[in-house]
């Protein structure tokens, strides 16, 4: 049942839009930092001839690269100086996630409120550093050893001041992302990290939507299928938008306190469980680990002889793990559920949750607090993950499924399309909270007034 503050956001009207002041300097500002973020991918890394550059990465396409470039919106393809993107934060985050959810000392971190959350902002800030240091050295060596064994020289100058350059260069570029998405989550609308990543992905929505109605044109696509995509697009946002909402509520009752007036009255609330708990992060680790494999042979280009045994295993990994092949969708169903599973287990404990509603005096009814609550809490949250990890399957496998039986490249993959949806969920939720609290700052001010005049 819809809350008193659900039922009033609905009811909001975008007419108090031009009397927020302060929401709408908000919106600007996240604006005027994504045009920023779009031309920082335009600035090409010192010392690499960018024309060359296309064409070498003309040749790795279908790796990892891709899912990277895809978050970049752009950038990586054509080497700028925000090349790498926030994937390196990002990946640090996580790995700091789930640290503090099995290492004791950053468990007692986390446990300390604000201060530990700063210390672990801190390290993940830290790891962001490192990780951008290790992926920019080897980004670099990768450019010149395989322009090089190419016949194409992307870098001008090959040689350690290039390498030097282009690492300082790289970290520069993404700790400058971090600052702009932390200015729009201070001063604009919505998670600017989350924004960046969405701007990025949509910012090649253009190019993909002229490539296809010009091949419809032409007719190398049939209007069918363009009206399959659309229909298929489109249905995809209606069910990601409906499921990432979903929760499955969980009644939490308190004993019974005396009021003002004598009357024994028990407080209630509940506890939301989302069905997709671990939102967008076992596609991205699924998609990462099964083009590894081709991202690895595309690199090392002709160093590994092909009739070799190493040679022919990397030729039959990258046959079988290409884009559209059964077994290709099969694993990444497999990994996509596996890891459903395992982050759930990292980001939610039962056994502290319970442990926090004993100490609240807050229990479940019918379930004796202790235990009994951690072991039914285990219960929902597992066969909550099943259902969410089967929408999880479907939504990144239909895709896959769809470009393999038309060969159209899809850009809005299940991981972009979960990224896209979330992110324009969570701001639009954003921008009615301060509708929300412009509506109820001018009910105040009213009955101030009345208050006056009587």
């Amino acid at each position: 049942m819809a809350s008193r503050a659900d039922n009033l956001a609905s009811n909001l009207s975008l007419a108090n839009f031009s009397k927020a002041t302060e929401l709408r300097q908000r919106i600007w500002f996240t604006i005027i930092a994504l045009i920023v973020f779009r031309f920082l991918s335009f600035v090409p890394l010192p010392g690499v001839n960018p024309q060359i550059l296309g064409d070498l990465y003309d040749q790795t396409r279908g790796g990892v690269l891709d899912l990277f470039n895809t978050f970049s919106g752009g950038s990586l393809e054509r080497m700028s100086l925000i090349a790498l993107g926030v994937m390196p934060y990002i990946t640090a985050s996580i790995v700091v996630q789930m640290a503090s959810a099995l290492h004791p000392t950053l468990m007692a971190l986390k446990k300390e409120g604000a201060t530990g959350r700063q210390k672990l902002n801190q390290y993940t800030r830290y790891g962001t550093v490192f990780l951008c240091v290790i992926q920019g050295y080897f980004l670099a060596t990768g450019l010149e050893s395989y322009g090089a064994q190419s016949g194409l020289q992307a870098v001008v100058d090959p040689g350690i001041m290039f390498r030097i350059g282009a690492v300082v260069s790289l970290v520069g570029g993404t700790m400058l992302l971090l600052w702009i998405g932390e200015q729009i989550t201070a001063r604009g609308i919505g998670n600017g990290v989350s924004l960046i990543i969405m701007a990025g992905i949509v910012a090649q929505f253009p190019s993909f939507a002229s490539n296809m109605f010009e091949g419809g044109r032409t007719g190398a696509i049939g209007p069918g299928i363009i009206i399959g995509f659309i229909v298929m697009i489109v249905g995809l946002i209606l069910f990601i938008s409906f499921m990432e909402r979903a929760q499955r509520r969980l009644l939490i009752q308190y004993p019974k306190r005396a009021t003002q007036r004598g009357m024994m009255q028990a407080d209630r609330s509940h506890l939301p469980l989302k069905i997709n708990t671990s939102g967008v992060i076992p596609p991205i680790f699924a998609s990462s680990l099964l083009l590894l494999p081709l991202t690895i042979s595309q690199f090392a280009g002709n160093s590994v002889d092909p009739d070799s045994t190493l040679g022919s295993t990397i030729n039959t990994l990258n046959f079988y793990l290409q884009h559209g092949q059964p077994i290709y969708m099969l694993l990444y169903a497999a990994l996509i559920v596996f890891f459903c599973f395992f982050y759930t287990a990292v980001v939610f404990n039962p056994e502290e949750t319970a442990e926090n509603l004993k100490k609240n005096g807050g229990f479940i009814p019918g379930i004796r607090p202790g235990k009994r609550t951690s072991e039914y809490l285990d219960y929902v949250l597992t066969r909550i993950t099943v259902v969410g990890a089967a929408y999880l399957t479907l939504v990144c496998v239909l895709p896959e499924y769809m470009i393999a039986q038309t060969g159209i490249p899809l850009f809005l993959g299940g991981t972009s399309l979960l990224i896209v949806v979330n992110v324009t969920v969570d701001t639009i939720s954003q921008i009615q909270s301060h509708l929300l609290a412009h509506q109820y700052g001018d009910l105040i001010k009213k009955a101030k007034l009345k208050g006056r005049v009587r």
